[in-house]
């Protein structure tokens, strides 16, 4: 497995790679990895001949006060996964290589307007411009991305078709711990009792989906989903949302596809999770 921190570095591997007829695939992380990170690098490695994970903490996609300087970091501890499963390269650039005065960003609107984005304006903003980027420089086949993150996962999808990157985009089903709680790599911030309180997602996730049915109110589904989450005293909803799977809007009935997703803070540390429903004809 090889190493990488600059960008013409990488665009020379890949352009032999390229020219051997390689297929490329890539996994975009921010580093400190976890098996939901193996899982999306596993896919990759069964698809593709040529596996490349970026390891890049994006400065663009954290806001004033979020946690970009606490946000966990161990590259060994990353090199040593990625060589486990099979990577071929990582690819781990500065902060300093990625953005020169930057003043071209790319955003997309009304997906990003919604959930998370409601709440982190400039998150998106930042996400796509650092996955643009990340597609200009490693022109890869196919890209993976966990479904955790099922609205960056859409905004991503919508933004290859309206930009016309030649890639195919990836969504892999979320990772969780044995008692349910989704893998993140922010869950270390979590002390012992607020990571038993973080629990309280993943049930408010399965009641939701034992009530969801077609033609029924959103607010029935959200409602007993927030009488979960409230009745743990640690946890401080930041949303409870249904949306249209393909626009990210508010829906009212679940008369369509719908994606159900929250934003939970446990004590400081703020937490997602999700479900799909696809509506029966």
């Amino acid at each position: 497995m090889q190493v990488t921190t600059t960008i013409n570095e990488t665009k020379e591997l890949i352009k032999k790679w390229k020219k051997d007829g390689k297929s490329i695939g890539l996994v975009p992380t921010m580093g400190f990895l976890h098996e939901g990170h193996a899982s999306l690098i596993q896919k990759c490695r069964e698809e593709n001949d040529i596996v490349i994970v970026s390891d890049f903490v994006n400065p663009t996609q954290f806001g004033p006060n979020e946690d970009l300087e606490a946000y966990p970091r161990d590259f060994e501890r990353d090199s040593q996964l990625c060589e486990r499963i099979g990577a071929d390269l990582i690819f781990c650039p500065s902060p300093e290589e990625m953005y020169h005065d930057p003043h071209a960003f790319v955003s997309i609107d009304l997906l990003s307007e919604t959930l998370c984005g409601k709440t982190r304006p400039i998150h998106f903003k930042g996400v796509c411009t650092v996955v643009s980027k990340l597609f200009n420089i490693v022109t890869p086949d196919r890209a993976y991305f966990g479904q955790k993150d099922a609205q960056q996962l859409a905004i991503i999808r919508k933004m290859v078709l309206d930009l016309n990157f030649d890639i195919e985009i990836i969504g892999c089903p979320i990772i969780r711990e044995e008692d349910g709680l989704a893998k993140s790599s922010r869950n270390t911030y979590l002390n012992t009792q607020e990571r038993s309180a973080a629990l309280c997602l993943s049930r408010a996730v399965r009641t939701g989906q034992q009530i969801i049915q077609t033609g029924m109110d959103a607010e029935q589904v959200l409602a007993a989903m927030r009488v979960v989450i409230e009745a743990e005293p640690l946890a401080k909803i930041d949303y409870i949302s249904m949306v249209d799977a393909l626009t990210m809007q508010p829906v009212e009935r679940v008369d369509r596809n719908v994606l159900v997703a929250m934003a939970v803070y446990i004590g400081k540390t703020r937490l997602i999770d999700n479900f799909s429903y696809e509506v029966s004809l």
